[in-house]
């Protein structure tokens, strides 16, 4: 049974007095799209005026993270509100074969809405369990159109609730099949109030983009794709629009990771996979709800996927689980430019290893990869052997791109860093062994 409590939020503090009671929630989630490619600060070669519109009419978040460098656990903290770690998904993604999921004693956002009257739909990529083993269907969704993981994945086929209907999938219709879906969806009982997630399938390789954006951009394939991500968000607002309901609802558009092996990470270092760095874990994130998020606003306070959950439901002035513990904050203070985050730390992953610890200023790494491993950057810690330094300390406002750390200058922040990484440890890698026995369990 689940347990809900309220944590006292002032619904109408978080909210203009002229905003719904129940506002509708459409979350875009891309796949391994990259912080330098859309937006007004994108690529040059790439043109995105609806996703552009949106930072003009929105809110951009300068640092926000997902909650992992990789599809499966990123997907896991954005739906639960908890890291990674605490849902067993935290190492590495889900395969066609593996018979483990999202666990059924995870509440989704899904699910949390759900209990206030919302109807809610995914369109897109799961990747958090297969057929027969964790489904959208059965964690909170009324409706699945799309994949159950990865585009480069075998056997595929796409998926209408429960029934497969297409094997194999024609993957160069499949944004515009997914923007069609969606629409259909928001035009459905418009006056209930409803959540729309979004999960494209690309940039993801391999590419695909349908043939009147072939050739379209001057980033090549890779750009076609994300001018055919843009216009299916333009098809979205004008849907809103069409059905009026453009000021009842909150878009949000960001992605599960960083680019893969095309695509920009902007000023950010390395990408897609890279434990620690800004460009594994930075994404874009805009939001847009007319009357309610002022326009043209950016905000620099670090935030995670993770913080959608309990935002959205205090939006809709709901109860958010309190049988469990949490890592998600109510950003909308954010949402209007705050520069205040609710967050002291954030932890960055590989797996289940803590790698990195951020503060609003700075960011300690202790691991990262170099030539296939995972190298360790850390000195004298709780005991262990001594290997080259205390670990690298960037100063991000000084220094957005981690280029050179400040280690010796400032001992006393690696100090507070490291107590933190440390209280961390001890919190968490106790679910990284409680997840090593399941997955032995269930291997046996």
């Amino acid at each position: 049974m689940i347990v809900y409590f309220s944590f006292g939020f002032s619904h109408t503090s978080a909210q203009d007095e002229s905003a719904p009671e129940r506002p509708n929630f459409i979350v875009i989630f891309n796949d391994d799209l990259g912080y330098g490619d859309v937006g007004l600060s994108g690529s040059p070669l790439i043109q995105t005026p609806h996703i552009d519109q949106m930072e003009e009419e929105g809110v951009k978040l300068l640092h926000h993270y997902s909650s992992a460098n990789v599809c499966t656990p990123a997907r896991a903290g954005l739906l639960t509100w908890r890291y990674p770690i605490r849902t067993g998904l935290a190492h590495g993604v889900l395969f066609p074969d593996d018979k483990h999921g999202l666990p059924g004693e995870e509440v989704t956002l899904a699910e949390a809405l759900k209990e206030e009257g919302y109807r809610n739909g995914i369109v897109g990529k799961w990747h958090l369990g297969a057929p027969g083993v964790s489904w959208p269907t059965g964690n909170g969704f009324d409706y699945f159109y799309g994949l159950p993981y990865s585009n480069d994945m075998r056997p595929l086929a796409l998926y209408r609730n429960e029934e497969a209907i297409e094997e194999p999938v024609n993957q160069s219709t499949l944004t515009r099949r997914y923007t069609e879906e969606a629409v259909r969806f928001i035009e459905e009982e418009a006056e209930e109030p409803f959540f729309l997630y979004l999960a494209h399938s690309m940039p993801h390789v391999p590419l695909h983009a349908s043939e009147p954006f072939q050739g379209r951009s001057k980033a090549g394939l890779y750009g076609d794709v994300i001018e055919e991500i843009d216009w299916s968000v333009g098809e979205i607002l004008s849907a809103l629009e069409r059905m009026e309901v453009d000021e009842e609802t909150l878009v949000i558009f960001t992605s599960d990771n960083g680019p893969w092996y095309e695509g920009s990470s902007g000023e950010l270092r390395a990408r897609k996979g890279a434990a620690s760095w800004e460009g594994g874990q930075g994404v874009p994130f805009i939001a847009r709800w007319p009357g309610q998020i002022p326009p043209g606003v950016a905000s620099g306070a670090i935030t995670m996927n993770f913080d959608i959950f309990p935002t959205l439901i205090e939006l809709a002035g709901g109860q958010l689980p309190g049988d469990r513990a949490i890592d998600g904050e109510n950003i909308w203070p954010v949402l209007q430019g705050s520069e205040q985050s609710p967050h002291e730390y954030l932890y960055f992953f590989n797996n289940e290893q803590i790698t990195a610890v951020r503060s609003q200023r700075w960011k300690f790494v202790v691991r990262s990869h170099y030539r296939g491993g995972l190298s360790r950057l850390e000195g004298q810690l709780s005991g262990r052997p001594h290997y080259y330094h205390p670990g690298l300390l960037f100063d991000l406002e000084r220094n957005p791109a981690e280029q050179y750390s400040y280690t010796r200058d400032e001992p006393d922040v690696v100090d507070e860093m490291t107590e933190r990484l440390e209280k961390g440890r001890k919190e968490l890698e106790k679910f990284a062994r409680e997840a090593d026995r399941t997955s032995n369990s269930q291997a046996e």
